[in-house]
């Protein structure tokens, strides 16, 4: 029932319903999506989708007004149905980044992610604190979103051979890094599904990545229930401290970028030794930090919010330890993987407010919570030690396995028109030789 033109008293399971619903239309869309990318190139496939999210983002208003949180549910789904980022940002990277600078500049695109949750988490606490309410948030996002469609389809390109605005030394450096051919795309590549569905580091990676989602999710969808349920946070605080763990995650990004650049530059460690650091560090650190939540006294508040920031910060580390590991597990066949990846996480994600709504009927009860972080840093812990123990950076034999043994075309077969004889020559005859001759049907 609405108190107000855009104020309305849903319950805490309505509000898991619509938390969650974006992430329905996500674990359903990644897996085609990374196919998609294979078939029609990143460019034309994050265009559609962020075009069809910024569309559905104008009329969130007028859904929820006419049906309400149902509305608002079908809406959130359809746009995750849009939300072809992770696996459009893997094919591309494979596409683009040389290999000794794929951690690198992998890692600097992933920084707008981090960059994207200060703004949203800060901006919109700001604007719904205002006189536009949360409708505002809605029309800012659209029309942030249809400003970056245009300059995407401006700008962007798969590859570099496909690329305006880069030079020619730039671009012959990136093509013969990457080893790509006009006879040799990746879209003409059979996807080994065997091998990866078979392959215990895809298996190992996946098991990361979904623990690192549930962490991740159980603070960004409900850091702003907690806090102005257990610490009373205001709206305009609750924003400013629910994006402060967020710009520490942002700023954390360049600092993890910078030490793994030098480590790697070094060799003071091998790539597989550094995603698995790495994956421990954005897996155990939020982990501890979870438990540690649970023993904080209720009148401790100033350290609750150190906690909780260093918590969401320090698994801005995940970024170079798991998230670029599809590349190097198979840059093929990055985009699928990333797809993969990307359907099982945000199935965690889907199911972190499902839950989260059922442990926390109160958000004002400290001892629900308590359980929720409980949860999260079981999670993080077990995901981690399956990493270790069965994650690699090695590349996959599978990532080369069609490409290998695809057949031939007519041009690439120089000896098919070309047989080897063997026959009794004039000039052995008499010493009752013989010789060998090439005999070449065609030139």
């Amino acid at each position: 029932m609405a108190t107000r033109p855009w104020h309305y008293n849903w319950s805490e399971v309505e509000k898991s319903y619509v938390l969650s619903s974006y992430y329905w239309g996500c674990a359903l869309a990644q897996f085609p999506a990374g196919y998609l990318c294979k078939r029609f190139g990143s460019k034309a496939v994050l265009f559609w989708g962020t075009l069809g999210s910024s569309l559905l983002s104008a009329l969130t208003t007028y859904g929820v007004y006419a049906a309400g949180w149902k509305a608002y549910c079908v809406i959130r789904l359809l746009q995750g149905l849009c939300q072809v980022t992770w696996p459009c940002i893997h094919q591309h990277l494979a596409n683009w980044c040389p290999t000794a600078e794929r951690t690198r500049l992998g890692a600097f695109a992933y920084t707008g992610f981090d960059c994207g949750n200060v703004l949203a988490m800060y901006g919109a606490g700001q604007i719904a604190s205002s006189s536009m309410g949360w409708p505002g948030i809605s029309y800012s996002a659209a029309g942030f979103g249809l400003v970056w469609c245009v300059l995407w389809l401006l700008l962007a390109a798969n590859r570099a051979s496909e690329a305006r605005f880069i030079g020619d030394a730039e671009k012959v450096f990136i093509m013969e890094d990457l080893q790509r051919s006009e006879r040799k795309e990746p879209k003409k590549m059979e996807i080994p599904w065997r091998g990866i569905f078979t392959s215990v580091p895809v298996y190992a990676l996946l098991c990361a990545r979904c623990a690192d989602s549930w962490g991740l999710t159980t603070m960004q969808t409900e850091l702003p229930a907690y806090l102005s349920g257990v610490l009373a946070l205001d709206l305009k605080s609750n924003a400013l401290f629910s994006a402060l763990p967020f710009l520490l995650m942002w700023i954390m990004c360049y600092v993890y970028l910078v030490i793994a650049d030098v480590v790697l530059q070094k060799k003071w460690m091998s790539l597989t030794a550094l995603r698995k650091t790495y994956t421990s560090i954005a897996l155990w650190a939020p982990a501890s930090i979870m438990l540690a939540l649970v023993f904080v006294g209720e009148g401790q508040k100033t350290l609750v919010l150190v906690l909780v920031t260093l918590s969401v910060g320090v698994s801005s580390a995940a970024t170079i330890g798991s998230e670029l590991n599809t590349i190097d597990l198979s840059p093929n066949h990055a985009g699928i993987l990333a797809g993969l990846m990307s359907s099982f996480t945000n199935l965690m994600a889907l199911l972190t407010p499902l839950v989260v709504g059922v442990l926390v009927t109160d958000t004002s009860q400290r001892g629900q919570w308590q359980v929720v972080f409980s949860l999260a840093a079981g999670i993080l812990f077990a995901g981690n030690v399956i990493f270790l123990v069965w994650g690699t950076a090695t590349t996959q034999t599978w990532n080369e396995y069609k490409e290998s043994q695809r057949e031939l075309e007519p041009e690439e077969k120089p000896f098919q028109h070309t047989k080897l004889e063997i026959a009794q020559t004039p000039d052995s005859a008499d010493a009752n030789g013989v010789g060998l001759r090439l005999n070449c049907t065609s030139p």
